[in-house]
């Protein structure tokens, strides 16, 4: 009887099998076999000395530096060996010479280094190809420092500063202080405003936004960059003066609603608006009221009585004298007046500061004076400006 039988060994002996990593032993040349054989493959090694081949030869035939070194001769100062001997020098018999700087003094003739000299001031002007403020442009441009001038040209002419347009230090800005600007100046010098009468009738209303507009945006310039504001008012803030001469603390005697208010009110509430932003804001102000003025570049046809009397005077006609001509005004020359702006600015008060002639002459004794003057030099006085300027040395 045949049978098959299935037999199970799996539990009759057991077979233990190991997954541990065992590596492989290490080969001790592996670190250097490594290298060479990869020197030998591609022929490595060959373009490797073919290399320092071409850079010997190159330094070979680089010509040496013809300039010698400080210390060729003595590679090590002698700056120790100096300190050891004063060491051993006592210090009551050492004389110390003065250090020795690559400069010379300004008494020795040598130039002034660039830093140590003094800093030249970025003044702005507004109003400064005017009548004014083109004298006190030349004037700042003369004491050396950087104009910048602002203007629009209403009243203000472009020859009188045109002889600045070479000077690397004068620049002009077409532009209305009636619109903000922005700039990087030390002073301000605010001038902007026509100040005859005929020019500011013209346009009442952009007259006063002028006054106040403008010295607002000026003034909030001055704030920006913290720069120096003088305002140039007039002495048409005291109105129709029932005091005479008028002293800065006289209030005046004004009307609010007359045809030289857009001139007079402006000048007045510009003078608030400065003293505001004096108080409020710690600018640096100044304030200037300018009496009559007159000079070289004035508008023959301003309106003011002395281009009145020096216009009718050159071309023979009778003098306009309203009254009796026994009113009386003074009278300064122009360089005077920018003179006593530039010493307002840099001076410590803050003002206002009345800006004239002591001494007042009368309508009258000036259309004699006019007359004298064309009849003593006629065949001189073929110019405008010649008669202004001799017209001052009759006056003072």
């Amino acid at each position: 009887m045949g049978s098959s039988e299935l037999i199970f060994r799996g539990h009759d002996e057991t077979q233990t099998t190991s997954d541990a990593y065992s590596p492989k032993p290490p080969k001790p040349w592996l670190a250097v076999t490594r290298p060479i054989r990869y020197l030998l493959l591609e022929q490595r090694l060959v373009f490797i000395l073919v290399g320092i081949a071409i850079a010997t030869l190159f330094f070979t035939l680089l010509p040496s530096s013809s300039s010698s070194s400080p210390y060729e001769h003595d590679p090590i100062p002698n700056t120790f060996s100096h300190f050891s001997h004063e060491l051993t020098t006592p210090m009551r018999y050492k004389y110390y010479e003065p250090l020795r700087v690559g400069f010379q003094s300004a008494s020795s003739g040598g130039k002034i280094p660039l830093g140590l000299k003094s800093k030249s001031l970025r003044i702005v002007v507004t109003g400064g190809a005017g009548f004014v403020g083109s004298h006190l442009v030349d004037r700042l441009i003369a004491r050396g420092d950087s104009v910048i001038v602002v203007d629009n040209f209403f009243t203000g002419r472009k020859e009188n500063v045109m002889h600045h347009f070479k000077n690397p230090r004068f620049e002009l800005i077409r532009h209305d202080v009636v619109e903000p600007l922005l700039l990087e100046v030390d002073q301000i010098y605010h001038l902007a405003c026509p100040a005859s009468p005929v020019h500011y009738k013209h346009n009442p209303v952009k007259t006063i936004k002028t006054n106040v507009v403008g010295t607002l945006n000026m003034l909030g310039l001055a704030k920006r960059v913290g720069a120096r504001f003088l305002l140039t008012s007039t002495s048409e803030v005291y109105g129709d003066p029932l005091q005479h001469p008028q002293v800065e603390t006289y209030w005046g005697n004004v009307n609010p609603i007359g045809v030289r208010s857009c001139y007079d009110e402006g000048k007045r509430t510009a003078e608030t608006l400065t003293m505001d932003y004096h108080r409020g804001a710690d600018v640096e102000v100044r304030i200037a009221r300018i009496f009559n003025t007159y000079g070289p570049r004035m508008c023959i046809d301003d309106g003011r009585v002395v281009s009145n009397f020096v216009a009718q005077a050159l071309r023979k006609e009778p003098m306009t004298v309203y009254g009796d001509g026994k009113q009386t005004r003074s009278f300064q020359f122009v360089s005077d007046l920018v003179e006593g702006l530039m010493r307002l600015m840099e001076g410590e008060h803050v003002g206002p500061f009345n800006l004239g002639n002591p001494g007042e002459f009368t309508m009258l004794e000036l259309a004699k004076v006019s007359v004298f003057l064309l009849k003593k030099n006629a065949e001189n006085f073929s110019m405008y400006e010649l008669f202004l300027r001799s017209l001052s040395v009759h006056i003072f």
